[in-house]
C-alpha cells in the first residue's frame, strides 16, 4: 500500500474536504474558517463563518455553498467573495451538506445537541431546491453525519453514526427522496465524512477507529488506510482523481472536541479514482 503524506499541519478540527478544479477545500471548524489548499501545501482562507459545525458543497455552476448552523442558514459564496443567503433552513443546529448534479442542496441535522450530551432523537435531511423551496425529505437517522450522491444523481448515501451504517435513498427528478435502504452495515465502524469512487464503492473516516475505510454495498471492506488520530472526513481529488484526501485530528470527546493544532490534511494514492460528489 501507499504511504499517507502529511500535506498540512498544526490546524483545528478539520472537516469537509473537497476537491474542486486544481485544489483541496476544506473546513476549519475551530477557526471558522473556509479554506483552499493545493498540491504544494499553500493555502488561503477563503470564507470565514463563526459556524460549528461548518460543511460545504459545490453547485454545479461554481459556486460554493457554506452551512451557517447556528442562523439556521445556507450561504453562497458569489464571485466578489460576497456572502448571501441561499436559503433559510428555519432552525440552527445543521451539520453536512452535499449537492448534486441539479443544484439540489441535502442537508442534515441531528435530533439533538451532541455538544449538550442532550438525550438522542433521529435527526433529518432537508432538501433546499433551486427554485428556493426548503422541505424535509428523510427522517429517523440516528446521527447524520457524511453525505454523498452516486455519479447519475440517482442515489443519496448518508453516514449514520451512532447506527454504524450507511443509508441509501433514491432522489426523484423533483429531489424527493424515496427506496430507504440500508447500504451498508459497518459493524463497528462508526462513519463521519464519505465520499464515493468510480467503482461504485465508498470510503468513509472513522474518528473512534482512526482510520478511512473503503465499503462495497452491503458491507465488504475492501481498504483500509490506520491513522494515528480520528479521521473526521474524506474526500477523492487530484489531477487524476486518485488521491484520497483525508482530514484527522486528535479527538478528545464531545466537551473538548479535539487537541489544538493537532488537526492535519493527509493524502494517500489509491487505484480507483471519484465520482459523484462532493
Amino acid at each position: 500500500m501507499n504511504e499517507v503524506r502529511t500535506l498540512l499541519s498544526g490546524r483545528g478540527l478539520l472537516e469537509s474536504p473537497r476537491w474542486h478544479g486544481d485544489r483541496l477545500y476544506f473546513s476549519d471548524w475551530s477557526a471558522g474558517e473556509v479554506v483552499a489548499m493545493d498540491l504544494q501545501g499553500r493555502s488561503e482562507v477563503i470564507a470565514r463563518v463563526k459556524s460549528l459545525p461548518l460543511c460545504t458543497a459545490w453547485l454545479p455552476d461554481g459556486r460554493l455553498l457554506i452551512v451557517s448552523s447556528p442562523d439556521g442558514l445556507l450561504l453562497r459564496r458569489e464571485p466578489d467573495r460576497s456572502l448571501v443567503v441561499h436559503a433559510e433552513l428555519g432552525m440552527p443546529g445543521w451539520n453536512d451538506i452535499v449537492v448534486d448534479g441539479r443544484g439540489n442542496a441535502y442537508v442534515n441535522r441531528a435530533g439533538f445537541d451532541p455538544l449538550a450530551g442532550e438525550a438522542v432523537e433521529p435527526g433529518f435531511v432537508y432538501l433546499a431546491a433551486p427554485d428556493g423551496s426548503v422541505r424535509q425529505v428523510a427522517d429517523d437517522i440516528l446521527f447524520p453525519n457524511g453525505m454523498a450522491v452516486t455519479p447519475d444523481d440517482s442515489t443519496l448515501i448518508v453516514a449514520d453514526s451512532y447506527r454504524h451504517s450507511l443509508v441509501a435513498f433514491d432522489i426523484a427528478a423533483d429531489g424527493g427522496l424515496s427506496g430507504r435502504r440500508v447500504w451498508a452495515d459497518l459493524g463497528e465502524g462508526t462513519p463521519d465524512g464519505i465520499c464515493t469512487d468510480a467503482e461504485g464503492a465508498v470510503w468513509y473516516a472513522d474518528v473512534p477507529n482512526r482510520r478511512c475505510v473503503r465499503v462495497a454495498e452491503g458491507g465488504e471492506v475492501l481498504q483500509v488506510v490506520e491513522l494515528d488520530r480520528g479521521g473526521f472526513a474524506c474526500a477523492l481529488g487530484g489531477p487524476d482523481g486518485t488521491t484520497l484526501f483525508m482530514v484527522a485530528a486528535e479527538w478528545r470527546g464531545m466537551s473538548e472536541l479535539v487537541a489544538p493544532g493537532s488537526g492535519q490534511v493527509l493524502g494517500i494514492e489509491v487505484d480507483v479514482p471519484g465520482a459523484g460528489r462532493p
